[in-house]
């Protein structure tokens, strides 16, 4: 049985179209119109234990949807989804346990408090053994090279000093899956490369099977060893990074939006053309 198992997911939303003009203020008020927006359609797949997986898409493609669905965060509209054994978003305490996750630059630090009171928190939260905590923290900030900072306020750190003290955070309690929606975006080159190497020395150690979104294609190839590419809610490859350079060359060399959408018009074609 595979470590995360999706079958068949979609996810819908209903969002309100207002009307132009001031004509149709009331009408927006009160008999607003409303459109269903297919986020994400019918998509399956697995993960295995220890598997590096990246997600690309342009924006609004589903990629973020989908993490928050395999997190727990969101309930799909139809379609199931399991995760070390368990339905994330049924049994959302257990699956707590289970994962780890940094979702852009929405931090879960104490913005006024040293980056080592969030992680006595995170000790406190999670019941981890205090031999553990201390050998993590020891080993993370020497990984992270947070030497210098780990007791200032969080509010003085720079962006690439929050994350790296946020993607630490995730993993003090060391689950079996991480999920990481855009960790490097806005950081400078240093503190990219420093936080790629620190995810791939943790699946390394302990098999931590991680699930990364990212525009940069110097993440995936650093990090993933399997991309899936999302396309208007719907997946257009799924396969080894070594085969998506084989065969998309040309697609591997552009913006993650121009890639996309050259792939997106492959398959189309091809399934024109039989």
């Amino acid at each position: 049985m595979s470590l995360i198992e999706v079958s068949h997911i979609s996810k819908d939303y209903e969002v309100t179209m207002p009307r132009p003009g001031a004509g149709n203020v009331l009408k927006n008020i009160f008999r607003p119109e409303r459109k269903i927006v297919h986020a994400v359609k019918d998509i399956s797949f697995t993960i295995e234990e220890g598997e590096l997986v990246g997600f690309i898409g342009e924006n609004g493609a589903g990629k973020s949807t989908t993490m928050k669905m395999m997190s727990g965060i969101l309930y799909p509209t139809s379609g199931s989804i399991t995760a070390a054994g368990i339905c994330p978003y049924r049994k959302r305490e257990k699956n707590a346990a289970n994962i780890g996750v940094v979702f852009g630059q929405r931090s879960r630090l104490n913005w006024d408090l040293p980056m080592l009171d969030s992680f006595e928190l995170q000790k406190e939260i999670y019941r981890i053994d205090p031999a553990v905590f201390q050998r993590n923290v020891d080993m993370f900030v020497e990984m992270l090279r947070m030497q210098d900072f780990y007791r200032t306020p969080v509010r003085q750190l720079s962006l690439g000093q929050r994350m790296k003290a946020e993607v630490a955070l995730s993993l003090l309690h060391e689950p079996p899956i991480l999920y990481l929606d855009e960790p490097t975006i806005g950081l400078d080159v240093l503190a990219k490369q420093q936080i790629r190497e620190f995810i791939r020395e943790r699946n390394r150690l302990d098999k931590t099977t991680t699930i990364l979104t990212s525009h940069d294609m110097k993440d995936l190839d650093s990090v993933c060893r399997r991309i899936i590419v999302l396309l208007k809610g719907e997946i257009v490859f799924d396969g080894s990074i070594g085969r998506f350079k084989q065969e998309y060359q040309k697609e591997a060399s552009m913006d993650i939006e121009d890639m996309v959408r050259s792939l997106y018009e492959a398959e189309q074609n091809q399934e024109r053309h039989g």
